[in-house]
């Protein structure tokens, strides 16, 4: 006779959870390496050890470490949330959702193409997709001359700050709270999305 402590159906729905928050474990230590390090200077090893897995869970769930990185290298749901804002107030959003990130998980949206390698695929592979899925998808929103050029000087100044805050640890942009920055940073980037709206009137 079969005994059971919950009902049918049920009993996977934590499993499916575990395996989900397993992944996302990966993959959040497998951004912390590639916005340190240069692809081929990870390891399978190195990710495992961060996320608290072995490596062979890394195989089961991404195939091999070009796959798990093909993930990695894709901005897409990082640029879901950066873009995620009305554009009047999307200057000020991408500058909180960049400190966010780094203060709250540790992972920067943006930073590991700064790490992209020179020369082949890999760094290939991340610059393309960091201006299809980033740059490109800003630019498509903003209005006026040169989208393009705007796009992409708002999106360095967020590099810039990422650099700054997890790479060279200013000690005076990480002891000033959230909004404070915002307030400072979060007008300078809005400039290149709304260029001319302070020079009118």
């Amino acid at each position: 006779m079969r005994t059971m402590t919950t009902p049918p159906g049920r009993a996977p729905a934590p499993a499916r959870r575990d395996a989900e928050a397993t992944k996302a474990a990966i993959l959040k230590a497998a951004r912390h390496f590639l916005a340190r390090h240069a692809h081929a200077d990870i390891t399978l090893k190195d990710v495992a050890e961060r996320a608290g897995v072995s490596p062979p869970l890394i195989l089961k769930y991404f195939g091999n470490k070009d796959a798990l990185f093909a993930r990695v290298m894709s901005f897409d749901t990082d640029a879901d949330d950066l873009l995620d804002a009305p554009l009047d107030d999307l200057g000020r959003h991408m500058v909180r959702h960049v400190l966010s990130s780094q203060r709250e998980r540790g992972a920067d949206p943006l930073l590991r193409i700064a790490f992209a390698p020179l020369h082949g695929d890999h760094g290939d592979v991340l610059r393309a997709n960091f201006r299809a899925q980033v740059t490109e998808r800003l630019a498509a929103r903003l209005t006026g001359p040169d989208a393009g050029l705007r796009a992409e000087l708002a999106v360095a100044a967020l590099v810039g700050l990422g650099v700054m805050y997890g790479i060279a640890r200013g000690p005076h942009l990480r002891g000033t709270g959230t909004d404070a920055v915002v307030d400072r940073y979060g007008p300078a980037v809005q400039a290149q999305l709304t260029p001319g709206r302070e020079a009118t009137g």
